[in-house]
This record gives structure tokens, C-alpha cells and sequence, in this order.
């Protein structure tokens, strides 16, 4: 669908540029927006190449490890319905270390892990989980300690001080996934699925 959206606004705009006699204005823009493009992938990929490299060294460093033994009691606390010593347990508490970490690149094949595991849990494979709805509101929210795409982009965008947003995206990812959270739980008192 969104293909054709696309499709709808070049036709648009090249149909309006001629009738107006304005083509040439179409192709310098295309042309210079190619450039811009470019010249911002480039700009990204330094400033991903040094974050994600710090970060791959935390992830060495054991990091992960670290938030994965602290989050552990919580998590167990949020997905009741999974067995105690379930691999799923172990792909979630991944999966969220990462994200707060900014490893989304690692974050995400956990979180694939972890719901093809909460599947094997499900008595109807047509039907998510509340554990699935869980799982799905965390990596959703995406609670971030070190916002490091976000860093990129300012700092490409020619920002003076590209990290000055990180406490407030600290801030504000926490409210997201408590507000998540707390209507995840909402909603399990409501349809009675307390566990699952």
C-alpha cells in the first residue's frame, strides 16, 4: 500500500510541475535530495560505528550479564504464566538488557528467540499470550539507557551537543513502558489472564 501512496505523490507532483511549466525543478530536487541522503548515511555511520563499538565492548565486558542478573527477579515478576528456569525467561531478560543498553541490533534476534519460545508455551497457536502481550509492550516502549540512534541522528543533523537529550529520553521511555506495563497488567484483570 504504502508503494502506491508513493507512486500517487511522484505522479502528483511531476504532473503539477509540468503543468506548470517546471520540470527542471522536479529533477534538481531529485537530485539534490539523492545527495542529501548520502551525505547524511554517511554523517550516521560514523557516529553508529563508535556508539555500537562502545557498546559492543559493554556487551563483552560482561554488561549485559550484569543487567540480565538485575532484571531477573523482575521479569519473572512480569511474566508469571512462564515456567521458572524456562529458556523464555532467559531470551526475555536478553532481549530487554539489550534494549536498555541501545544494542538493537542484538536485542533483536533475543526477541525473536524469546517469542518463538513463548509460543511453544501457548495452548492456541492462532492466539497470543498475555506473555506475548507483555513482551511486545517492552520491546514496543523500549526503555533506553543509552539512546544511541537518537545521539546519530542529532549529531548528523549537525547538533552542537547531540547527547543533551539523553536524559530526557531516559525520562520518557520509563514513563512509556510503565504506562505500558500498567495497562498490560489493566488488561489482564479485566479478561481474567492473570497467567499465560
Amino acid at each position: 500500500m504504502i508503494n502506491f501512496i508513493w507512486l500517487f505523490f511522484l505522479i502528483v507532483g511531476i504532473a503539477y510541475a509540468g503543468i506548470n511549466g517546471r520540470v527542471e525543478t522536479v529533477t534538481q530536487s531529485a537530485i539534490s535530495g539523492a545527495e542529501t541522503a548520502v551525505t547524511l548515511a554517511f554523517k550516521l555511520l560514523g557516529v553508529m560505528c563508535l556508539w555500537l563499538g562502545i557498546m559492543k565492548i559493554a556487551e563483552k565486558a560482561g554488561l549485559i550479564r550484569i543487567f540480565a542478573w538485575i532484571l531477573g527477579p523482575i521479569i519473572r515478576l512480569l511474566f508469571p504464566g512462564v515456567p521458572k528456569g524456562h529458556p523464555a525467561l532467559g531470551a526475555i531478560v536478553m532481549t530487554v538488557s539489550a534494549n536498555m543498553l541501545g544494542l538493537g541490533n542484538a536485542a533483536t534476534p533475543f526477541g525473536i528467540k524469546a517469542m518463538q519460545q513463548l509460543q511453544e508455551l501457548n495452548p492456541s497457536r492462532e492466539t497470543a499470550t498475555p506473555a506475548m502481550c507483555t513482551l511486545l509492550a517492552l520491546c514496543t516502549t523500549g526503555f533506553t539507557l543509552v539512546p544511541a540512534t537518537l545521539i546519530a541522528l542529532r549529531s548528523a543533523a549537525g547538533s552542537v551537543s547531540p547527547a543533551e537529550i539523553v536524559g530526557v529520553t531516559v525520562l520518557t521511555s520509563l514513563v512509556a513502558t510503565a504506562t505500558a506495563l500498567t495497562a498490560d497488567f489493566l488488561f489482564r484483570l479485566v479478561t481474567g489472564r492473570r497467567r499465560g
